[in-house]
């Protein structure tokens, strides 16, 4: 079930203005950050440019992930596993508030998003 618009626009803003601040201008060259919307699902990526000479292409690793459910308005925050598992952060209750779960990804007092 795809987001419903107004819903769409507001990740679009907080999560595109997210992924914009996350990195220092000086190294968008070699690593930033995007983000992807499937159905109810918003995925944060960290894209790397090629580090080897018989690289191409940048690759991208998926960091954090956002489910909504419509019908109690909230998000839920996951994390992957070592073996790229998405399970729920159990530190964090599902919530209205985007920028709480934002503040959680960035803040990472666990270092499961950023290591």
């Amino acid at each position: 079930m795809p987001l419903p618009e107004i819903v769409k626009v507001l990740v679009e803003k907080k999560v595109g203005e997210f992924c914009k601040k996350r990195v220092p201008p000086h190294v968008l060259d070699k690593v930033n950050l995007s983000y992807k919307i499937k159905g109810n699902t918003v995925s944060i990526f960290e894209n790397r440019a090629p580090w080897r000479p018989d690289m191409k292409e940048w690759t991208s690793m998926e960091i954090a992930k956002m489910k909504y459910d419509k019908n109690t308005g909230k998000w839920m925050l996951y994390y992957a596993d070592r073996h790229n598992r998405w399970h729920k952060y159990w530190d964090f209750k599902p919530t209205k508030n985007l920028d709480a779960i934002l503040v959680e990804i960035d803040r990472d007092p666990t270092g499961i998003f950023w290591g």
